[in-house]
């Protein structure tokens, strides 16, 4: 069991169930969209994040990325540390449905992946030396303001288990909070062998 000094925000009371079963933590939920009119729960993460910020763990869809903006609106960006689970496709065992995205929520996370994505940050734990990487050289790299920029960045962020959703500034933050430069260039390097060449035959 990991033990996190950082209060872990989450969106449900499963997904809050899900990260106390990996984590002796703080954990506090948004109740889904009900946080933007929550005033006191706001209040409530405001001050939780004072000393060493939270950590932010919401689903990696539509709906997880809007409250992670709202956290965004209420928090200075040094006081939040974004993470993510990885997409995978399915659906809980408690819905009869899939969620819209069709992917698997926090709750629905495998727990040895879960504690993988929070180890870093626990107690004793090591955050990962993420990869520094510049708004410049993604440019460079075609992943931003180029020719079919977001595809490319989609196929990357699918090889390094991020959500493909994720804006250019978005995958910046998460690369440097969770992968390493190894990891970077050697997922850019297979990226770059297998998809982007598309662009070369294309033309």
């Amino acid at each position: 069991m990991l033990t996190i000094s950082r209060p872990i925000i989450v969106e449900g009371k499963y997904d809050k169930i899900k990260v106390a079963s990996v984590a002796h933590a703080v954990i506090v939920q948004t109740d889904g969209f009900g946080i933007f009119k929550n005033d006191e729960r706001a209040a409530l993460i405001r001050r939780l994040a004072e000393k060493n910020g939270v950590i932010v763990l919401t689903d990696s869809d539509a709906a997880g990325m809007t409250i992670r903006n709202y956290i965004k609106n209420i928090l200075p960006a040094d006081k939040i540390i974004n993470l993510y689970t990885p997409e995978v496709c399915g659906k809980e065992k408690r819905k009869k449905t899939p969620s819209k995205a069709g992917l698997l929520g926090v709750e629905g996370t495998d727990a040895e992946k879960l504690r993988e994505v929070l180890r870093p940050y626990s107690d004793g734990g090591e955050p990962t030396g993420g990869a520094r990487v510049t708004k410049a050289e993604l440019y460079a790299l075609g992943l931003c303001g180029g020719k079919n920029s977001a595809e490319k960045r989609k196929a990357l962020l699918r090889e390094l288990s991020l959500p493909q959703t994720l804006s250019a500034n978005a995958m910046l933050e998460a690369v440097s909070l969770t992968v390493s430069p190894e990891k970077w260039e050697e997922t850019i390097s297979k990226i770059s062998a297998k998809e982007w060449q598309k662009d070369e035959v294309s033309e």
